[in-house]
């Protein structure tokens, strides 16, 4: 049965869209077939004409009429009706709107304007209505303007429409001002239109079903179609009215189809042969009157009546059908689209009726309703899709927890402690709780196969947690309702994972009872007092205690003064009052430790057999999983972990002990790696990873960057640091005169005496500011920062140094390679220019930006990167495309400045500085800087230097 209304629902689809897909086609060829009704000339508006206008009558007998008016004029009679254009006529046109007639103009008995569409519409006796113009000037003052309409349909026959005179810009002007406003709506339902229906088979497409949406889609575009066929502007912007005015009356004639189509989907099918009725009725009708306008006997407009007699059929069965369901109380899954298909339903039937009372409304209220109904359908659909996430979610819940029912009790466990794993917050929590509840047993008194028993249970009170997404477990933020109910599936399922397992004791009933409360609020039975099994108060205790004194990732662990204070206030409310007095008996003393236990029990029932058979495996599984863990965080050319597991390492042992974070940098890499190939740069990298393994064994060690590492030596004094690095230091030296490729490479680093409590990123600086001294001053060496402090010398070199660094920069530059724009290749294009300012006298300077921070200033990572982006993209904006920059340090930038005036050097720096201080408005640090003359060799350098 199911599969036949499957097959019935797709043929229906199926046959709806052949039919719409084949009505558009149709319009199309159509449209570009037949020629266009469109004139090339400007239109706009113009004020009303004020003559006064007689009508001949055929028997010779004349009338004074108003215009506009409708007039008794048998069908296809032509009525005629004159004018006297005024003395002092000169507008350049007379513009009528014809109502399905045909339209002549002539003046002082001459034809000027002629409208009949009988060579350019496809089938019909009518013309369409249209605006037509007649061309005037001041010539035609004083003589007589005659117009004579003939129209085939009892509608419109003896129907004036308003008569304007002046331009046609005037004319249109007026024409847009009066109905724009609805031909703009109908645009915008349009695209909605196709927007709803693209965006609903896209939905289909992800959740691989069909959405309401989709119908209604060509509910809107319909309706849409039907308020540009009725739009006054129509002749702007179609080609051919006629065809267009044939769409609007087979889109009145068709809607019924799809409104069931959508109504019948948000109803479930529950009247699906009631809908049938309705929808073949609006087809045959189509199909009779289709057949009826092609042979010319009628056209659409005359068995229009039709139409809306079955459209007003439409709705008023989809109103019985909304009564019986509200009735029986099925419409609450569709309120909201109820409501916005009645509003749409009056909307279109105050459309119909007022054809048959005023020329036309334009469709306003149709807008209106179907903007109404989309917005309601918005709403229910982003409702569905999550319904169907959630029941997604659910269901995925249940086959995991079908999947886990077959398990055995040991392969439980594996998975329990493996979801554990997962997260550092929660690894080992079911652990501690076993421990725990095992303490307060032997508190109790109970015997040891009691307490060994209520320990394996408590081990697996959380394994229905393996039902639960993990998106919802590690949730950072506050869970939803929704979330929290699948959350608080966890002890259910966990129950009926564990419901046949016979080896462990009272396991089910810790599963499922150990959130629950002792005055009855808790889950998932709301269990009070004694009702709930004393192991699972036993658990409730120990879990609860041991999420308190846990760090999660939402909080830090809690104080034990805190915990204890929690533990006393829900005394009584969510705890057993005796186990809580017991366990903080136990806290009082110190007594609550997680160790593990030997506890001897009868193997009687098979526990121990248990704990002896998983312990091996569980202990595989978990070495298995650490060590898959810390191969993503593994550099295996160094044989180091990568910067991100070492930082976090280092920056929590820094927490909690003192010791030396050094920095330490392998000089010439580039060098050897441009020289003899990346392979001989490998062998350096892993011969000092090697070495560094060796030192900090104990300690930690990673590797920071291509070149960098990073060691930190916890709990040791200066002394126990500078032994180790000078170890290091002198191994390498000894062990690379092995290989003549790497014998270039040195070691620099930089030191920082830690104490607990500091941070990273402060101390990462320290060291930093101490390697670069270290290279300043000759390299192959390290310097702790507490020593520069201690003998003034400053983090950032000053004058002095400036010659060491251009003789630096010209060994730097001294090797084979690709020209790279860091250091080294500034470095060469420093020695580049020094040779041609020594062959050529240009006159070259080497400045160095030097930010110095501001005494008493607590600086952090955040506003040091922000303020060394900002220094350097001034300088990049007010430097020369001649001149050339770089960062130096961590502090410092170099710039190469060519040939310019030794006196314009100050304000070019000071451009530089003044654009640094428009981007960056703290005042923490004072950029200043230096240079030198470039010309010379490379000892010939001279001594004296500017300094700012």
């Amino acid at each position: 049965m199911l599969d036949m209304e499957n097959t019935i629902s797709k043929k229906r689809r199926i046959i709806f869209y052949i039919v719409m897909l084949t009505i558009l086609a149709g319009f199309l060829i159509v449209e570009c077939v037949y020629p266009s009704e469109r004139t090339e000339r400007s239109m706009e508006a113009s004020i009303c004409y004020t003559g006064t206008f007689v009508w001949e009558k055929p028997d010779g007998t004349e009338e004074i009429i108003s215009v506009p008016g409708k007039y008794e004029v048998p069908v296809g009679e032509t009525m005629v009706i004159t004018t006297q254009l005024p003395a002092d006529y000169n507008e350049s046109s007379i513009a009528l709107r014809s109502s399905l007639q045909d339209v002549k103009f002539y003046i002082d008995g001459q034809l000027r304007g002629d409208y009949n569409t009988r060579k350019t519409r496809p089938f019909g006796k009518n013309s369409a209505s249209r605006y037509v113009f007649c061309e005037t000037s001041e010539k035609d003052a004083g003589k007589e303007l005659r117009i004579e309409m003939t129209t085939y349909t009892d509608n419109y026959s003896g129907v004036i429409n308003e008569v304007w005179c002046g331009d046609k810009v005037d004319v249109w002007t007026h024409i847009f001002s009066e109905y724009g406003t609805e031909t703009i709506i109908a645009f915008f339902i349009l695209f909605a239109g196709i927007i709803t229906i693209l965006f609903s088979l896209a939905l289909g497409v992800v959740y691989h079903t069909t959405f309401d949406m989709e119908y209604l889609g060509w509910c809107i575009m319909m309706g849409a179609i039907w308020m540009l066929g009725e739009s006054k502007l129509r002749q702007l912007w179609i080609s051919n009215a006629s065809v267009l005015a044939g769409m609007c009356f087979i889109v009145i004639m068709l809607c019924p189809i799809p409104i069931l189509l959508y109504i019948d989907s948000v109803q479930k099918g529950r009247y699906t042969k009631l809908y049938h009725i309705m929808e073949g009725m609006a087809f045959l009708n189509f199909l009779i009157s289709t057949i009826l306008q092609l042979s010319g006997k009628l056209d659409y407009i005359e068995i229009m009546p039709v139409g809306h007699v079955i459209m007003g059929l439409t709705f008023f069965l989809i109103l019985g059908t909304f009564i019986r369901d509200m009735h029986q109380n099925k419409s609450r899954s569709y309120h909201l689209v109820l409501v916005g298909v009645i509003v749409a339903m009056i909307a279109t039937l105050i459309e119909a009726v007022s054809a048959y009372f005023v020329v036309s409304i334009s469709g306003i209220f149709i807008g209106i309703g179907l903007l109404v109904l989309l917005f309601v359908n918005i709403i229910q659909t982003m409702k569905s899709v999550r319904d169907m996430e959630l029941q997604r979610q659910k269901e995925e819940v249940e086959k995991r927890r079908k999947q886990t029912e077959k398990m055995a009790l040991q392969m439980i466990r594996t998975l329990s402690t493996t979801l554990e794993a997962k997260d550092e917050y929660t690894n080992g929590h079911s652990y501690r709780v076993a421990q725990y509840s095992a303490l307060i047993a032997r508190e109790l008194g109970w015997s040891k196969k009691e307490i060994l028993n209520l320990k394996n249970a408590a081990y697996l009170h959380d394994v229905g947690k393996i039902g639960i997404p993990d998106t919802i477990l590690n949730k950072p933020s506050r869970l939803s309702d929704d979330e929290y109910a699948l959350i608080k599936a966890h002890t259910v399922i966990g129950a009926d994972i564990l419901k046949d397992i016979t080896m462990i004791e009272h396991v089910a009933d810790v599963t499922r009872y150990h959130h629950e409360r002792y005055d009855g609020k808790g889950y998932p039975d709301g269990l009070v007092g004694n009702e709930i099994p004393i192991y699972a108060r036993v658990v409730a205790v120990a879990d609860s205690y041991d999420a308190m004194n846990s760090r999660r990732i939402y909080r830090n662990a809690l104080s034990a003064e805190m915990i204890e204070e929690e533990l006393r206030k829900n005394r009584g409310t969510q705890f057993d009052p005796e186990i809580t007095d017991r366990f903080l008996r136990l806290l009082k003393e110190g007594k609550v430790e997680v160790e593990e236990e030997c506890l001897e029990a009868e193997d009687a029932d098979g526990v121990a057999d248990l704990e002896r058979e998983t312990g091996k495996f569980l202990s595989d599984v978990m070495a298995t999983m650490r060590s898959q863990g810390d191969s993503e965080n593994y550099d295996y050319l160094t044989g180091l972990s990568m910067r991100s597991k070492g930082e976090m390492v280092i920056a929590q042992l820094m927490q909690e002990h003192s010791g030396c974070l050094v920095f330490l940098d392998m000089d010439n890499l580039k060098k050897i790696n441009d020289l003899f190939g990346h392979k001989a740069g490998d062998r350096a990298l892993k011969l000092l990873g090697n070495l560094i393994a060796d030192v900090t064994c104990g300690h930690v060690g990673c590797r920071f960057g291509g070149d960098e590492f990073v060691l930190f030596f916890q709990n040791v004094n200066k002394e126990e640091v500078t032994d180790k690095i000078a170890m290091l230091f002198r191994r390498f030296r000894e062990d690379k005169e092995a290989d003549a490729e790497i014998r270039c490479a040195s070691l620099s680093a930089g030191m920082c005496m830690t104490s607990p409590g500091d941070t990273f990123e402060s101390c990462y600086l320290n060291a930093d500011k101490a390697l670069y001294y270290v290279k300043q001053n000759g390299k192959d060496q390290f310097c702790f920062y507490h020593e520069m402090e201690e003998n003034g010398i400053p983090d950032t070199p000053t004058g002095r140094d400036l010659k060491k660094v251009a003789n630096a920069l010209q060994e730097s530059g001294s090797y084979s390679g690709a020209l790279d724009m860091d250091f080294r290749g500034f470095a060469r294009i420093y020695e580049y220019m020094n040779s041609l300012g020594a062959r050529y006298r240009y006159a070259c300077y080497l400045v160095m930006v030097t930010m110095d921070t501001i005494s008493d200033q607590t600086m952090y990572m955040e506003s040091i990167e922000q303020a060394l982006d900002c220094m350097e993209k001034s300088i990049r904006q007010k430097i020369r495309k001649v001149d050339i920059c770089t960062r130096y340090s961590a502090m410092q930038y170099l710039i190469i400045l060519f040939e310019p005036e030794e006196s314009q050097i100050p304000k070019v720096m000071e451009r530089i500085f003044m654009q640094y201080y428009k981007m960056y408005e703290k005042n923490d640090f004072k950029p200043g800087y230096e240079y030198i003359p470039m010309l010379g060799k490379k000892n010939d350098i001279p001594d004296g230097n500017s300094k700012i």
